[in-house]
């Protein structure tokens, strides 16, 4: 063969290969969306059903979620334990291995014990489940077998049963496994509806994150107080208003009157149009020039709403009052940048 045929092969076997991942790829994301949309039409309406009883076992749990399974159901178990525990549902989870040596320790009579295993019949899972049982606490099976060992031992049983596998040779855990994860995202989300849980419970277990930022963060956390904030009475002239301005740094000052209410704005920008105009600005008040009714944000809202606001009326600065009117403060989006809250 000549190296023009070789190449001709080669480049052949890649489009022919390259097709093949292709179909491959979008048969496997159809099983598993298959399987998923399976999931959801065996949950049915009644009260009883299996799903609305681990809500009710969960919601009445004394203690801690237990999630356990070993292999792909165990690294699938460890994601379900995480998205319980922030969403409102201590848990935690536990290797059944080390569980038989020494850790089941961390089982108690007031948790509850979710049980991961495909065929149900897990040999680390089944010389544990029994003894947890016998201590008190409830367990939920999920499994794609309710004839299995597992099923028979447990409160809740949760059919994560697939028709089949997306793998080729219908044996590597893929749609099971992710069944499994969906189940486990569906309880968590029920629970989390069920507990009331709200955007700020969410932002307490995630303060590290950009969204525990965003929902923690309150305006009298960013603002600028006290001298820092630029303010003029309406009776002075516009170039001491622009001193303000200058010995502030906030490109802007706020006009209050006599109880500190505000009622007015100046900008950089409004001098500028004034400049354009031709206007000689050393002979007016600042009353005269100011932006009446200025926006506004109470102290005590998230500043994440001042983000809103900015954006919504396009401006890059915003004056803060209390509950009562008062000016309290004054915020700049660059402000809101340093605390990462955008």
């Amino acid at each position: 063969m000549s190296v023009t045929d070789d190449k001709t092969t080669s480049a052949t076997f890649s489009a022919a290969a390259a097709q093949r991942a292709l179909e491959l790829a979008r048969q496997t994301l159809q099983i598993e969306a298959d399987a998923i949309l399976a999931l959801k039409n065996r949950i049915t309406d009644d009260s009883a059903e299996p799903l609305a009883r681990a809500v009710h076992l969960l919601l009445s749990c004394q203690g801690r979620a237990v999630v356990s399974g070993i292999g792909k159901s165990g690294h699938v178990g460890r994601k379900i334990a995480a998205t319980l525990a922030s969403t409102g549902t201590p848990s935690l989870f536990m290797h059944p291995a080390e569980a038989a040596h020494g850790d089941l320790g961390m089982v108690t009579p007031r948790d509850t014990f979710i049980a991961i295993s495909n065929s149900g019949e897990t040999a680390e899972l089944l010389a544990i489940v029994p003894i947890v049982k016998r201590m008190g606490a409830a367990i939920i099976a999920m499994t794609g077998n309710d004839e299995s060992s597992l099923a028979q031992l447990s409160n809740v049983h949760l059919d994560v049963g697939v028709a089949k596998e997306a793998c080729t040779l219908n044996l590597a855990p893929t749609a099971s496994t992710t069944a499994t994860l969906a189940m486990g995202d569906a309880l968590a989300v029920s629970l989390l509806d069920a507990r009331g849980f709200q955007e700020e419970d969410f932002a307490r277990s995630h303060p590290g994150g950009a969204l525990g930022r965003r929902l923690l963060t309150h305006v009298r956390d960013v603002m600028r107080s006290g001298e820092a904030v630029p303010a003029v009475r309406p009776d002075v002239s516009l170039s001491a208003a622009l001193m303000e301005i200058t010995r502030k740094g906030m490109a802007m000052t706020a006009v209050v009157d006599a109880l500190q209410r505000p009622i007015g704005v100046f900008t950089d920008g409004d001098l500028r149009r004034l400049l354009e105009r031709g206007q000689d600005f050393t002979r007016f008040s600042i009353a005269e020039v100011m932006h009446a009714n200025p926006r506004t944000v109470n102290q005590d809202q998230l500043a994440v709403d001042a983000v809103q606001l900015m954006e919504e009326f396009r401006i890059n600065q915003l004056l803060v009052t209390d509950t009562e009117g008062k000016l309290t403060g004054a915020l700049h989006i660059h402000d809101l940048t340093r605390a990462k809250v955008i």
